[in-house]
């Protein structure tokens, strides 16, 4: 892959100040103080708040917990999306930090998944590196790497180890010279608006006489709303990672360099605030 390791070092360590709230209807034996960090955008709500978790446990009895879920503004959040995918889905045109509430009770089953232990999320996240390689290079990338490699790219998030990580998943971006990118480019686009989780489909970087697709190409095929047309006023923001990128970005550079750990790029598509 090109090597543009800024950008990929960019990316890794954007980081969203978030404050942790205990639901006010939770028990507590005292009052139990708000928690602040900075979640890192491409890891997951579990690797990441351990230390939410002791915080709040401080000032409750053992009796009054149960499986811990997050919520913002009464939207239950997904552990299985990035942190990232979840900001810019919900809050991205809010005044940070993220105002995120703390439940261990009343666990919304109809909307989330149970996540009892990392272990849950390692799975999940190896499910969609090697669902992203059957899409990029037929799965021979990741079935020529061996338990230990995988291994390797797992604490390489979990650990947020950025030259562990890439030293495995960089075998996981190349592809050769003449084919002129990945077979087709994993993708998700994901809408505020919609019941449905995200739209997923086949898509080549490289158009059948050569021209490498850009980002509005794959829009205009998936989500043709997301575009803005002439003389229109804009009514929606692509996000990828916070950030708008031009429409015209070749689609095979945005894999390379701004895809999450799990491979896929992640693009929100959110209406432009009216205030």
């Amino acid at each position: 892959m090109a090597d543009d390791k800024d950008v990929l070092r960019d990316v890794w360590f954007g980081r969203i100040p978030t404050c942790f709230t205990l639901n006010p209807d939770e028990v507590t034996e005292r009052e139990a103080e708000a928690y602040y960090l900075l979640l890192p955008r491409v890891s997951y709500l579990p690797v990441v708040t351990d230390k939410v978790k002791k915080h709040f446990l401080k000032v409750m009895r053992a009796e009054d917990v149960e499986e811990m879920w997050f919520e913002y503004e009464g939207t239950p959040l997904k552990w299985h999306y990035p942190i990232g995918v979840l900001f810019d889905l919900h809050a991205s045109n809010t005044v940070l930090p993220w105002n995120i509430t703390v439940h261990f009770k009343n666990f919304p089953d109809q909307d989330l998944l149970h996540c009892p232990s990392n272990s849950i999320v390692e799975a999940h996240f190896m499910s969609s590196i090697k669902e992203a390689d059957a899409l990029k290079h037929k799965s021979q990338v990741v079935n020529d790497m061996q338990k230990k490699d995988h291994k390797q790219l797992w604490m390489g998030l979990q650990n947020d180890k950025f030259d562990q990580f890439w030293a495995m998943n960089r075998k996981l971006m190349e592809y050769p010279t003449e084919d002129g990118g990945f077979r087709y480019i994993p993708f998700r686009i994901y809408q505020t608006l919609s019941d449905r989780p995200f739209i997923q489909k086949l898509f080549r970087p490289v158009s059948p006489d050569c021209n490498a697709h850009t980002l509005g190409d794959l829009l205009k095929e998936m989500y043709p709303d997301a575009l803005t047309n002439d003389g229109e006023r804009k009514r929606y923001q692509v996000l990828i990672h916070g950030i708008e990128p031009l429409l015209e970005t070749p689609l095979q550079w945005l894999s390379e360099h701004l895809s999450h750990p799990d491979n896929f790029l992640h693009i929100c598509v959110v209406p432009v605030p009216t205030d």
